[in-house]
């Protein structure tokens, strides 16, 4: 006799069928978990009670796939559920067996249990058009068939069955996208990508073809293969695990054809209990600065996959990290796919970023030239970080950032630079540039190396955004030595150049009417030893800023507020002062040649190539 479902499950049968799995691929993953609970009840019961005789090696999950009848079974030699147990767990959508299991076992022990809602089940609904259950319970000798073709309702009878356990046969839809789930190659890959670390066996029987014995012929047999691998390696004993198995493991799981530059394994019990296995990978993957590369962690609950990138795991800058974490501190929606708002899941993710940044510290610290292989790859994304926090994080991540030293000529960090520091120096220099030979020879370099102060240069596009949001480092401020603000000058050396500049007002008069609102002024300079001219700037907006962002792919440009300085004591200052005297005309000339010449030292584009090149050949020609 057909039993129907109540109203309210008929309703969440269709929902959880349509809505709430993304993918149908998840029903095995919610079936061998059932199976799996099963197995642990049984167990646990056997361990309590002397008159229930179990051998672990004996217990297993098997699947079988008829293409012919097209039906999948899965079966389990658990505990098994009465009559009234299947009424209970079945007939009622959300009513799990597992949960109340697990209720009244806490109470005496702590045992893991994967399904806490009693709806995985009936995720088998989205690929089968009819579902039987055949369930001997282990102090039974009767068994049962639950059997259901979906919201219609339900029948229960008895039956036979030889064994105690519960036995799955899903009859599956007509379609492309059902049909694989009869073949062995993707229950294969659904298995070792959802259940591998089932803590039993999961087998299936597959036939083989092999040769017969002195002949040429072959025959069919069937051999019982095991498709997961059962012992998570993260929950091994790290003492037993060789640097070769990490990264055989990183390899497989993540592919990476190259070793991780480091391996992070740790187990945290306490407030909330969770074992992570991350990785540093060697070098950034193709797609890692693209809107599509997805960060996150792997996220498992007692060894079954719940999502493949978790990234509330991870904070951005630290997107590199590859990984997982294993936990059974999580509340989990009623799909096991995502996570509702849990505080466990933050906590768990502060502690992993504390542990990743004192990883990146020792690195550093211990083995420099691994650091600066990782640095190369990732080194921008720890500066994205504090710009992108507004240096909310700076603390954080200020310590872990390179820059080539014009001292060193190599990569220091900003506490090395601060230790040589020559006495009173109160600021951090540095120069920007696409190269670090295109920064070493920039006029305005020269003076600051001359004076034996180190310069820190940037080659990215994100390191001045960077050094402005920091401001300061250990007290120091940092500055650009082709800002205006840079003040190298006595005061003897102050008052001598604004009374040549005074001198020079009106050759600059006519100079700044050339070059009309290319310029904000004119002056003349100390800051150049062996150079005529170059371009500074004054406020927030560097010239190298200017390049990045007039680079970006928008119709807002921008400008920097920029002076073109003239090196007072090279031969050019006095030309200008020849030309004022006796041929304006041919100061314009020469005014644009100079302002010319110093934005192609600064990597800045000509508005005027041919103009400027017709003008230098006219003075080759004199």
């Amino acid at each position: 006799m057909k039993k129907q479902f109540k109203a309210e499950s008929k309703k969440l049968l269709d929902l959880m069928i349509h809505s709430i799995y993304t993918n149908k691929e998840i029903f095995l993953r919610e079936l061998v978990s059932n199976a799996s609970d099963a197995i642990d009840k049984l167990h646990y019961l056997s361990l309590t009670n002397k008159d229930i005789k179990v051998k672990k090696n004996d217990l297993k999950i098997t699947l079988a796939a008829d293409k012919t009848n097209r039906t999948l079974t899965i079966s389990d030699n658990g505990i098994g559920m009465s009559k009234e147990e299947l009424e209970e767990n079945l007939g009622t959508i959300a009513r799990s067996g597992s949960l109340l299991f697990k209720e009244q076992m806490e109470k005496k022990k702590n045992i893991d249990i994967i399904g806490q809602f009693g709806v995985g089940f009936y995720s088998s609904f989205m690929v089968a058009d009819k579902v039987s259950v055949i369930s001997r319970k282990f102090d039974s000798e009767k068994a049962y068939l639950w059997e259901s073709a979906g919201a219609d309702g339900y029948q229960i009878k008895e039956t036979e069955k030889d064994s105690i356990g519960t036995t799955i046969v899903l009859n599956l839809k007509d379609g492309e996208e059902y049909d694989s789930f009869l073949e062995e190659y993707k229950l294969r890959e659904i298995v070792k990508k959802y259940s591998d670390y089932i803590s039993y066996p999961i087998t299936m029987l597959t036939t083989h073809q092999h040769k017969k014995e002195n002949s040429d012929e072959y025959e069919e047999q069937e051999e019982e293969v095991t498709l997961n691998s059962m012992i998570p390696i993260w929950k091994k004993d790290k003492k037993t695990i060789k640097e070769e198995d990490y990264q055989t493991f990183y390899h497989d799981k993540f592919f990476d054809y190259e070793d991780s530059i480091r391996t992070i394994h740790s187990s945290v019990e306490g407030k909330c209990t969770y074992t992570a296995l991350l990785f540093i990978p060697a070098h950034a993957p193709y797609d890692f600065y693209t809107k599509e590369y997805e960060k996150g962690l792997q996220l498992y609950s007692n060894g079954v996959l719940i999502m493949d990138t978790c990234k509330e795991l991870l904070p951005d800058y630290f997107s590199f990290v590859k990984g997982l974490v294993d936990t059974s501190d999580l509340s989990l929606n009623i799909s096991r796919e995502m996570l509702q708002q849990d505080k466990n899941l933050g906590l768990i993710a502060t502690n992993i970023e504390k542990k990743i940044k004192k990883e990146l510290e020792t690195m550093l610290e211990e083995d420099r030239e691994k650091y600066e292989t990782f640095f190369k790859a990732f080194g921008m994304q720890l500066k994205f970080g504090i710009y992108n926090s507004y240096g909310m994080k700076k603390e954080e991540l200020q310590d872990l950032l390179l820059f080539y030293s014009s001292s060193e000529k190599k990569l220091v960090t900003l506490k090395e630079y601060i230790s040589r520091l020559k006495e009173k120096q109160d600021k951090i220099y540095y120069a920007c540039g696409e190269t670090v030979d295109k920064v070493d020879m920039l006029p305005q370099v020269e003076q600051i190396q001359e004076k034996g102060y180190e310069v820190l240069y940037l080659t990215e596009y994100v390191d001045e955004f960077v050094m402005q949001v920091l401001n300061e480092y250990a007290g120091k401020k940092f500055i650009n030595v082709s800002s205006g603000e840079l003040d190298l000058d006595t005061e003897e050396e102050k008052q001598e150049l604004k009374e040549k500049n005074e001198a020079y007002k009106d050759i600059f008069a006519v100079m700044k009417d050339t070059l009309k609102d290319e310029i904000s002024d004119i002056r003349l300079t100390h800051r150049l030893k062996n150079h005529p001219v170059c371009l500074v700037s004054e406020g927030n907006v560097s010239l190298e800023m200017e390049k990045v962002m007039n680079a970006m792919p928008t119709d807002e440009k921008v400008k920097a507020k920029t002076i073109l300085e003239i090196n007072e004591n090279h031969e050019i200052s006095k030309k200008l002062e020849k030309l004022y005297k006796k041929d304006p005309k041919e100061l314009e000339k020469y005014t644009k040649i100079l302002y010319a010449q110093a934005r192609l030292i600064e990597g800045l584009p000509i508005q005027n190539p041919t103009e400027i090149s017709n003008l230098v050949c006219e003075f080759l020609a004199k």
